[in-house]
């Protein structure tokens, strides 16, 4: 499993966080920042990080802001990608099963680095469960062919 790690300003605690875990977790990962003091675009970093996705370099990426929100939206853009704002457990179980999610979206400012980590740990360890979801996501990746 190979996992793309982002942030934006407002991220950087919990990405720094979440990087250890990865660490202790044995995945193997890269961190593409930012690495920086002021302020920065959250599109920068979640849209790069996506595209790494949906191209195969990476199984899985987790894109960190302050809210998620931006993270969220920016990495959705890129066609492949099922990014999902995720605050809690189960909603991280959720995704994995339901959804295929290959982005996994969280805000510093919204939880903590101890829930962030089992949100991580559950996103991580899920496997998507197809059948009756498939024609779902299915539909979402006809509507992206068009």
């Amino acid at each position: 499993m190979r996992v793309i790690l982002a942030s934006d300003h407002g991220g950087q605690n919990l990405r720094a966080d979440i990087a250890n875990l990865l660490e202790e977790m044995n995945v193997e990962f890269e961190d593409i920042g930012c690495n920086c003091e002021g302020s920065v675009d959250y599109p920068d970093y979640g849209i790069p990080a996506a595209e790494r996705v949906a191209n195969g370099e990476f199984d899985y990426g987790i894109v960190i802001c302050g809210t998620g929100i931006g993270m969220s939206i920016s990495a959705n853009k890129v066609t492949g990608v099922r990014c999902a704002l995720v605050h809690d457990v189960f909603s991280a179980k959720a995704t994995r099963q339901h959804n295929d999610a290959n982005v996994l979206a969280m805000g510093e400012r919204v939880i903590g680095p101890g829930l962030a980590r089992e949100i991580v740990s559950t996103f991580l360890n899920e496997s998507y469960e197809g059948g009756r979801h498939a024609n779902r996501v299915n539909k979402i990746k006809a509507y992206e062919e068009k």
